[in-house]
């Protein structure tokens, strides 16, 4: 029996008392995260959600087993946010779209949660009409023709049911509880309520596909409203990947459990605990960039460098070398030597101890290049 079939479904209860530590120490991190980005400048806040939203993007997609170009993803948020990075790749329709739910969901948090809202998310998830090369119903409530929907794993004639989903009839007056309730005046905590959203929207499980993603989105949106910004410095989804097994083990538990949700809600508060706490690796990451065009900022360099050296300020795989240069910033690879032979000149990158066709370049004090 899972939860959705319980006689006191949808009334969640959970252990306040149990919560409290835990939810204070949250708050406290939200707020000293919030207190340390307020100090940095303008352009610098900018850099660090550019970099929040890039991995809630990637990484939420990845919890689904897909794996998005993060170039793609980077230029996409970028050109909407109005951060200069260079040279932006075009991001196809999927990647575009994933975005324009993501950021929909956390610039515009303040705003009414609609089943409109929702059916213009789950269109901009699946822009083809298409999860993979399954046809399915878009902007829409799933239907029952198919029979029950049934999260499963596992190979074909083995297959393990983990949850299975309330029936496509009664997803109307569901959505309804559920919307009522996200709209009525709080009687908890933002923070809670966003870890409740998540649990409540994924069990109803209302689309075909994307169920996941925009329960992560839903949270995301509280999460913003719980700090009154729309300003993303920590990822959720990110951390949600790391721990993608616990993840999966705590939701399964949970919906063939009780309407006692306060395992549920422990473990949320700590992977958000967790989630900020990361981002202070993003903001020394951030710094250490700013640091970098600081200490460079007298030296001329042409757009193809400046795309070249923010790659490898944002974690270039493996090592540079010629043809990799020339494929990045697309120019012939005797351009691109002139190019990197200009900034070991200068001093900005050297050249590993690697020689022939093996030579690689790294930037200058950065031994892990």
């Amino acid at each position: 029996m899972y939860i959705h079939e319980l006689r006191d479904w949808p009334r969640f209860i959970w252990s306040l008392e149990s919560l409290a530590e835990l939810l204070a120490d949250v708050r406290h991190r939200q707020g000293r995260l919030i207190g340390h980005m307020e100090a940095l400048g303008f352009n610098l806040r900018q850099e660090a959600v550019l970099e929040a939203l890039t991995a809630d993007v990637l990484k939420s997609s990845e919890i689904e087993g897909e794996r998005l170009d993060m170039e793609q993803v980077r230029s996409s948020i970028a050109r909407r946010l109005g951060v200069e990075i260079g040279a932006l790749k075009p991001g196809d329709r999927q990647v575009e779209g994933i975005v324009e739910m993501m950021l929909d969901a956390t610039r515009h948090y303040d705003q009414p949660l609609t089943a409109e809202r929702l059916f213009s998310w789950h269109a901009a998830l699946f822009p083809t009409g298409r999860s993979g090369m399954t046809k399915i119903r878009v902007g829409a409530w799933r239907e029952g023709g198919t029979g029950p929907m049934e999260v499963v794993s596992g190979p074909v004639g083995r297959e393990q049911v983990h949850f299975q989903a309330p029936a496509a009839a009664r997803l109307e007056g569901e959505m309804k509880a559920f919307l009522d309730w996200f709209h009525a005046k709080p009687d908890a905590d933002p923070v809670l309520k966003a870890g409740l959203a998540h649990l409540w929207f994924v069990t109803i499980h209302p689309f075909e596909d994307g169920n996941g993603r925009m329960a992560r989105a839903i949270a995301d949106m509280l999460l913003a409203r719980s700090e009154n910004s729309s300003q993303r410095f920590y990822s959720m989804s990110a951390q949600i990947r790391e721990e993608r097994a616990a993840y999966y083990e705590i939701l399964e538990r949970t919906q063939q459990g009780t309407m006692d949700v306060t395992p549920w809600m422990k473990w949320f508060l700590g992977c958000l605990g967790r989630a900020i706490d990361g981002a202070q690796i993003t903001l020394g990451g951030v710094l250490a960039k700013a640091r970098f065009w600081e200490a460079i900022a007298g030296v001329a360099l042409n757009e193809r460098q400046r795309l070249a050296l923010n790659r490898l300020l944002d974690g270039f795989e493996g090592k540079l070398t010629t043809p990799k240069y020339a494929k990045l910033v697309q120019c012939s690879q005797d351009t691109a030597l002139r190019d990197i032979l200009a900034l070991v000149e200068e001093g900005i990158l050297v050249r590993n101890p690697e020689g022939g066709r093996s030579t690689s370049y790294a930037l200058a004090g950065n031994p892990k290049a």
